[in-house]
């Protein structure tokens, strides 16, 4: 019994411990971006971000979810080269849409959380390309031009 009484105290501390980071943290870290911007610095602590982005040259930045969540349309937003988004879910998720036309490259990682990458179908070496880094830890991100969940629920012409 000690044991587990142990292992049950150990993971209530480090959820406290994570939440209570989340709450220092949500005060400290603003959130920057909005539909024209060509870098974003999205962070969703404890709350959520809906943002759908028609940036002229999208060059990337951050994302963060700390017990939230964010969701961005690029759909409508021109990619400049060399764009990076850098994406990390801690305990929250992350769905980034993106047009059919772009290439996605990944260096994304996860631990006890889950990442659901959907290139585009026909991709062409020289379509334009955002390379993906981060984590996804006890979180989800979905990055693709069709996330799972959500486009099922649009109709088809969008």
């Amino acid at each position: 019994m000690r044991p587990i009484r142990a292992a049950a105290l150990t993971t209530f501390g480090a959820i406290v411990g994570f939440a209570g980071a989340a709450a220092v943290a949500r005060r400290a870290l603003p959130s920057r971006g909005d539909e024209t911007s060509d870098e974003v610095a999205l962070v969703a602590i404890f709350d959520g971000i809906d943002l759908e982005n028609r940036a002229s040259a999208f060059r990337g930045g951050s994302v963060l979810a700390w017990f939230g969540g964010v969701d961005v349309d690029l759909r409508e937003a021109t990619l400049a080269p060399g764009a990076r988004l850098s994406v990390h879910a801690l305990f929250g998720g992350v769905a980034i849409r993106v047009p059919p036309g772009w290439r996605l490259e990944s260096d994304l990682n996860v631990f006890a959380g889950g990442v659901d990458l959907r290139a585009a179908e026909a991709e062409s070496p020289d379509a334009p390309t955002l390379a993906l880094d981060g984590f996804a830890l006890c979180g989800g991100i979905a990055i693709g031009a069709r996330i799972p969940g959500r486009d099922e629920q649009e109709s088809p012409d969008t």
